[in-house]
C-alpha cells in the first residue's frame, strides 16, 4: 500500500520552496543554489514517504530542523540529516564532512577549511574510533552577504576517548564540568566555521535529573557563575516555575572561545512534564524588553508558517546561551508542521 500518490514530486522541492520563502521574509540570500545537490541527495524521496521517519533528528518527520536565535537575528539557519534514510552513520560523517570542505572553499576560503582539516580529524576517517548510528549532522546559515557559517555536528561514542581528542583548551573545560555536573554522556562534538573564526563544542546529555541550582559550582569554575540567575529566570518564566529537569530531558554544550569558556543549555520539551501550553507567550514576555529580539522572533515565525496554517509547527528545544561576555540569549528548534509525517503515513505497528 502507498502513502502517498505515485505522482507526489520529491520533497527536496518543497524544503527550497520553504527556505526560499524564508529567506525572503527574513532577508537573506538564496540558500538553495549551495546546496541543491546535498538536498537532491537527502530528500528524493516523494513528500509524506514514512522512511523519512527513521532519523537520529527529527525523529517520525523529516529531518530538516530550522533554528532562531536570538544571537543571531535575522540569519537562516537550519540542520539536516544528510543522506537518505537508508544511508550509514559512516556515509552521514563523510558527507558532512565534503560538503562543510566545499562550502568553505567556495565561501570562506582555504585558512578555513585549514582550521576545520585540523579541527575535525579526530572525529572523521580511519582513525575515528567505534561505531556510528546517526554519524553526523550537517548546519548552514546565511545572511544578506551568503554563506554566514556551516557546522557539522559528528556523534561521538559516549566514553572518554572523545575527550581525549579535544583541543587543550576546550579539555579543560570539559574536564572541569564532569567532574562537577554528575551524569554527563558525552553526545557529539560540534565544529562550526564562520567568516573570520572557527569554534569547536562538545555537547553532553544529562542522564540523570538536574537541578538548575546544581549548575553553580561548575559556572563558578568557569567563571559564568554570575550567569546563573539570568538563565533561571527565563527557564522558570518558560517552564512556569519549574528549576528542575528529569534525567535526559536536558544537553549541556561547552565551548571555548577567545573570550574563555562559554556555555548552552538546551531544554528537550517533549521530555519535560508539565510544560506551560502558552510556554511561547511566557517566553515573549520575557523579550519584551528586547524588541529587536522580538520583532525578529516574530518575522521568523512567519517566515516558517505556511501559506494556508496559522502556526509555523511544535517547537521541540529551547536553549540558552552564555559567556562571560553576553548575558543568557535564547534559541528556539522548530518542528515543521509542513515536514511532520502523519499517522495514516507510518507503518503500523501490527
Amino acid at each position: 500500500m502507498s502513502y502517498f500518490a505515485p505522482t507526489a514530486e520529491p520533497l527536496m522541492h518543497k524544503v527550497e520552496r520553504r527556505l526560499r520563502r524564508a529567506a525572503q521574509r527574513i532577508g537573506t540570500t538564496d540558500p538553495v543554489p549551495s546546496i541543491t545537490d546535498l538536498l537532491r541527495r537527502t530528500f528524493h524521496y516523494p513528500d509524506g514517504d514514512p522512511r523519512y521517519g527513521r532519523n537520529a533528528l527529527m525523529p517520525m518527520a523529516a529531518p530538516f530542523e530550522p533554528s532562531f536565535s536570538e544571537l543571531q537575528p535575522n540569519i537562516l539557519r537550519f540542520t539536516i540529516e544528510p543522506l537518505p534514510p537508508e544511508a550509514s552513520g559512516i556515509d552521514r560523517r563523510n558527507e558532512s564532512t565534503r560538503e562543510m570542505r566545499r562550502l568553505l572553499g567556495q565561501n570562506i576560503g582555504s585558512d578555513a577549511v585549514y582550521w576545520f582539516d585540523r579541527a575535525s580529524e579526530p572525529f572523521r576517517g580511519m582513525s575515528a574510533r567505534g561505531s556510528l548510528d546517526y554519524g553526523a549532522f550537517f548546519g548552514s546559515s546565511y545572511d544578506r552577504d551568503g554563506l554566514y557559517s556551516s557546522k557539522v555536528y559528528y556523534e561521538t561514542n559516549g566514553d572518554g576517548a572523545t575527550i581525549d581528542q579535544l583541543p587543550a583548551g576546550l579539555f579543560r573545560t570539559v574536564q572541569v564540568v564532569t567532574q562537577l555536573i554528575p551524569g554527563l554522556k558525552p553526545l557529539f562534538t560540534t565544529l562550526a566555521a564562520e567568516r573570520q573564526s572557527g569554534s569547536q563544542r562538545l555537547t553532553f546529555a544529562a542522564t540523570q535529573p538536574l537541578r538548575l541550582a546544581d549548575l553553580q559550582p561548575a559556572l563558578d569554575a568557569l567563571g559564568l557563575g554570575h550567569r546563573l540567575p539570568g538563565i533561571m529566570q527565563t527557564v522558570g518564566l518558560v517552564l512556569g516555575g519549574r528549576f528542575d529537569l528529569p534525567a535526559n530531558a536536558a544537553l549541556l554544550a561547552f565551548g571555548e572561545g577567545p573570550g574563555g569558556p562559554d556555555f548552552e543549555l538546551y531544554l528537550l520539551l517533549a521530555h519535560i512534564p508539565d510544560v506551560p501550553p502558552a510556554f511561547l507567550s511566557l517566553l515573549t514576555m520575557g523579550l519584551a524588553e528586547r524588541p529587536r529580539s522580538l520583532a525578529a522572533l516574530e518575522r521568523w515565525m512567519g517566515a516558517f508558517t505556511p501559506e494556508d496554517e496559522h502556526w509555523p509547527g511544535r517547537f521541540s528545544i529551547i536553549s540558552l546561551k552564555t559567556d562571560r561576555h553576553s548575558p543568557p540569549r535564547v534559541s528556539l528548534y522548530l518542528r515543521p508542521v509542513e515536514f511532520e509525517l502523519h499517522a495514516e503515513a507510518l507503518p503500523s505497528a501490527a
